[in-house]
């Protein structure tokens, strides 16, 4: 079977679909349900991008569009993750202060979402989330943004690949 049928568009897509449910049920099945680690509230937000991405690949996947259709796709799953990306790193930023530079820790998200407009509760998330700050849990010396910016690094990598396909 030649590369380029190997790596169609369809099965690129089915992976960025497996990639986000297996990423989705690690963090809420084994993370949260049987380590009981508590998410916060930046690791809710990439809970949502990952979401996210997820669905473009599906969408992809059942759409099936000619190349030009699957380079959008990709175009926005690529967006979607530098966008996870970049939460990463402000959540990494966040562990590696000192713990006098920690900022204050926000109100509840739940709370937040309650009483304030979604970008004040966006903009109180990045400016005051102290408890993000935190390092819970480790797996090869990773904290959990460590490890979810791989998985963005992953689907951005997998997006790349769709758009820069010379064959549909």
């Amino acid at each position: 079977m030649p590369f380029y049928q190997i790596l169609s568009a369809r099965r690129l897509n089915a992976l960025g679909v497996i990639g986000a449910i297996v990423s989705i049920c690690f963090a809420y099945f084994y993370l949260q349900q049987h380590l009981g680690l508590d998410a916060c509230p930046l690791c809710l937000i990439d809970r949502g991008i990952v979401i996210s991405i997820g669905t473009v690949f599906l969408l992809a996947f059942l759409h099936n569009p000619k190349p030009l259709g699957q380079r959008i796709y990709a175009a926005i799953a690529l967006l979607f993750s530098a966008l996870g990306i970049a939460v990463c790193w402000r959540h990494l930023w966040l562990q590696n202060l000192p713990k006098d530079q920690v900022p204050e820790c926000s109100p509840g998200l739940e709370y937040m979402l309650e009483t304030f407009p979604i970008g004040e509760t966006i903009r109180t998330i990045f400016n005051s989330a102290g408890e993000c700050a935190e390092i819970q849990w480790t797996f090869m010396g990773l904290s959990i943004p460590a490890q979810t910016m791989l998985v963005f690094i992953g689907f951005a990598l997998l997006s790349l690949l769709q758009i820069l396909r010379k064959n549909g």
